[in-house]
């Protein structure tokens, strides 16, 4: 209910100042600033990356090779059963002397639960555990009443479709030694890339978001977990209390919770962690929704903490309040809109007027935004061609825009109207993973010639 009150008086808010703006500022100059902190926010990313490289370049960074703490690996699984044996087979194979597996079935309604004991039994790192039918629902409850059999230094979290090389751990682990450091973050990539377009362009967004975190940790600014991969230290779970059971994105709710007890977050892009994308349009939504939602419920809940804590970083603060506004543009987008679109159904503005030009110009400015920062990211991370990397970029930056803008729009209204939801609303898995897995690992025969 206050997350609701607190959103209500955001959109009425922003209903009120965008209503105001309109008719005693020209919006031309809205656009202007918009363009220029854009511009601002992606080039300081991109030059504090280079900066980075080059100081690297000048002093490497010296690796403590006897830093092994004991590594808790912990797999939340529901209805996973085609996929989890293989899953525990690929984290079974990391080359690493100091780790257990705890794979947990979560309320599973196929054949989990028996698939993971057989694993139990079978190998020795691996320990199972079954929840019960009534148990508090979501990903969060799940890792906390695992962590509770941790006995780990810090804890590792895969989804039950996550494949990693054998090397992983020994490039992931040194990144979590500082002790200002609560935390480290793998590049996540995509395994099914090529089945279809939403699957390529989901993994362009994924490489968009690994060029943003690599900026955002060469400034040592908010890097934020994403769920797989993410490597977290006992001491700062313990110190925030775990994970929050009443939140449906624990990652960037936990993430959120690091910073602002002050805790930095590493991301480790050597590290590359696996997943399927989502092939089919409608659970594609389904996942976005319950993304936009919890990244928003987050900020309700976290923003005042965000502002006043005195642990958490300048630099943290400024770049969460930044990636903040990623979230409120297509909300704000869309009421000018309809306010500009009402205004000439009503006759009291013209359709020629500049408003709703700029209006417009606006969100082709904010296209070209993410086209050229996508662009470079193909070009630099996946190695793309000059040409393929701009269409490429195009098609993802037309498949965000008929992605993300509707998903806005309805969550604002269903924040609003409607009690939050604590499902899962898991990912479907299993369904090209190991076709991909054994191309992968083709490529790396190849690689070492094999």
């Amino acid at each position: 209910m206050k997350e609701r009150l607190i959103f209500f008086i955001i959109f009425v808010g922003l209903i009120v100042c965008l209503y105001i703006y309109q008719y005693h500022f020209n919006t031309i100059w809205g656009l202007v600033g918009l363009i220029v902190c854009m511009s601002i926010y992606v080039i300081y990313m991109t030059l504090a990356d280079k900066h980075k490289k080059r100081q690297l370049k000048k002093k490497p960074q010296v690796i403590n090779e006897n830093y092994k703490p004991y590594i808790t690996i912990m797999v939340p699984a529901h209805n996973e059963g085609a996929v989890i044996a293989q899953t525990v087979e690929n984290i079974l194979q990391l080359d690493y002397p100091n780790f257990e597996l705890i794979v947990i079935d979560d309320r599973s309604d196929d054949n989990t639960a028996e698939v993971i004991k057989e694993l139990e039994q079978k190998h020795d790192k691996v320990k199972a555990l079954i929840r019960d039918k009534n148990a508090f629902p979501g990903k969060s409850a799940v890792l906390n009443d695992a962590f509770k059999f941790a006995k780990g230094d810090a804890v590792l979290v895969f989804d039950a479709d996550a494949r990693v090389d054998s090397d992983f751990l020994n490039k992931l682990v040194p990144n979590l030694e500082p002790e200002d450091v609560g935390a480290v973050q793998a590049r996540k990539v995509i395994s099914n890339r090529d089945v279809n377009f939403l699957t390529r362009c989901q993994d362009n967004e994924m490489t968009l978001d690994s060029h943003f975190q690599i900026g955002r940790d060469a400034v040592k600014g908010a890097v934020e977990l994403r769920g797989n991969g993410e490597l977290i230290k006992r001491k700062a779970l313990e110190d925030i209390g775990g994970w929050n059971n009443y939140t449906l994105v624990d990652d960037l709710d936990m993430s959120t919770r690091l910073h602002i007890k002050g805790w930095d977050i590493r991301f480790c892009p050597e590290a590359e962690v696996r997943e399927e994308a989502v092939v089919y349009l409608m659970p594609l939504y389904r996942q976005r929704r319950r993304w936009y939602e919890g990244t928003v419920r987050r900020y309700l809940e976290l923003f005042g903490d965000v502002i006043t804590s005195k642990k958490m970083s300048l630099r943290a603060r400024l770049d969460m309040t930044a990636y903040l506004s990623e979230f409120l543009m297509p909300t704000w987008f869309i009421f000018e809109v309809i306010i500009r679109c009402f205004k000439v159904l009503t006759g009291k503005v013209s359709v020629d007027d500049i408003g709703i030009i700029t209006s417009l110009l606006v969100g082709l400015v904010i296209g070209i935004c993410f086209t050229l920062a996508t662009r470079y990211s193909l070009r630099k991370y996946n190695h793309l061609g000059r040409w393929e990397a701009l269409k490429q970029a195009v098609e993802t930056s037309a498949y965000i825009l008929a992605v993300w803008f509707p998903v806005a729009f309805y969550i604002s209204f269903k924040i609003l109207l409607k009690p939050k939801d604590m499902d899962w609303g898991k990912t479907t898995h299993g369904l090209v993973l190991e076709e991909e897995q054994h191309r992968h690992d083709n490529k790396e025969k190849e690689t070492v010639g094999v």
